[in-house]
C-alpha cells in the first residue's frame, strides 16, 4: 500500500494488487475513523476517566482482503496503533508511511532477526512484544511493556493505574494480550468508579463488510468492558507506545 487519503470519518486506502479478487474475499477500501466516539460513558458518576487523544483507524480481520481469521488479531491491533502514529505524531514523515500490512510486519520481524525466514507468509500469531518491535522499526516509536499477573487485584489496581497514567501522558491506543485470554484487543480508555473500572475495548475480530460506527458499537465490537469480566486466571501484557505527545 502506498497511499492514504483522509476523509471525514473514513480512509480510502490503495492496498495495491488484486489480493481480494484473487482470493474471493471482498476487501474494505473504506476504514472507519475513531469508532469509539459517541459511545456512552459506562459510569455517569465516575471518579476518573482517561481516553485516547487524537485520530486512529479501525483495522480488523479481512479489512485488506486477506482472510486472517483465527490468527491475525495481533497484526490488526498493531495496524490500529500504527494508524494513530500516522495521524498524530510529528515529524510529518510518519504520514507517508501508512500502517504496515501483514506481509510488511512479517518481513520486518524477519529482517530484525526476531523471526526465522519461514515466518514470512505464515499464519503465526504475534503479541505485544512483536508490536513494540514493529512500531519502533517503522516509526521510531518506543513502547513500554507491562506484565500484569492474573487476579482481580492486579487487574483492578496495577493495570488500571498503568493505563490511566499512559492515556494522561501519551494519549495513544494500547495493545493488550494474554495467555489464557490470548485474543488481542486494543484499549482506547479506562474509566474508574467507586465499585470498579471499565476498559474501552476495540476488538479486531470483526469480519465482513464494513458496518457503520453505530452498528459496531451496538454489536459490541467497540465497547466498555468491566475489568472484572476479564479472565481472572490469565496474565495480561500491555504494549503502550511512548509517544511524548507535544503539539499534536
Amino acid at each position: 500500500m502506498d497511499k492514504m487519503d483522509i476523509a471525514a470519518g473514513r480512509d480510502e486506502i490503495d492496498w495495491g494488487g488484486n489480493m481480494a479478487e484473487e482470493r474471493g474475499i471482498k476487501k474494505n477500501t473504506v476504514l472507519l475513523k475513531n469508532v469509539h466516539t459517541d459511545l456512552p460513558n459506562p459510569l455517569p458518576r465516575h471518579v476518573k476517566c482517561t481516553l485516547v487523544k487524537g485520530d486512529y483507524r479501525y483495522f480488523h480481520y479481512g479489512c485488506d482482503g486477506q482472510d486472517d481469521r483465527g490468527w491475525g488479531c495481533g497484526y490488526r491491533t498493531i495496524e490500529t496503533l500504527a494508524s494513530w502514529v500516522c495521524h498524530n505524531l510529528s515529524p510529518h514523515k510518519h504520514q507517508s508511511r501508512p500502517p504496515p500490512s501483514i506481509p510488511d510486519i512479517q518481513q520486518a520481524l524477519v529482517a530484525m532477526g526476531d523471526k526465522p525466514n519461514s515466518f514470512s507468509g505464515s499464519r503465526e500469531w504475534i503479541g505485544t512484544f512483536e508490536a513494540s518491535l514493529v512500531l519502533d522499526y517503522f516509526y521510531d516509536v518506543p513502547c513500554k511493556l507491562a506484565h500484569i499477573r492474573g487476579g482481580g487485584a492486579q487487574l483492578e489496581h496495577d493495570a488500571v493505574e498503568e493505563l490511566h497514567q499512559h492515556f494522561e501522558k501519551h494519549g495513544s491506543p494500547v495493545m493488550m494480550g494474554g495467555d489464557r485470554d490470548n485474543s488481542s484487543k486494543g484499549i482506547l480508555g479506562v474509566c474508574t468508579g467507586n465499585k470498579g473500572s471499565y476498559l474501552l475495548v476495540v476488538d479486531p475480530h470483526y469480519y465482513g463488510c464494513q458496518p457503520e460506527k453505530a452498528e459496531l458499537q451496538q454489536r459490541g465490537w467497540v465497547s466498555w468492558k468491566r475489568v472484572s469480566s476479564l479472565d481472572q486466571t490469565s496474565f495480561y501484557n500491555l504494549c503502550m507506545p511512548q509517544t511524548a505527545r507535544t503539539g499534536t
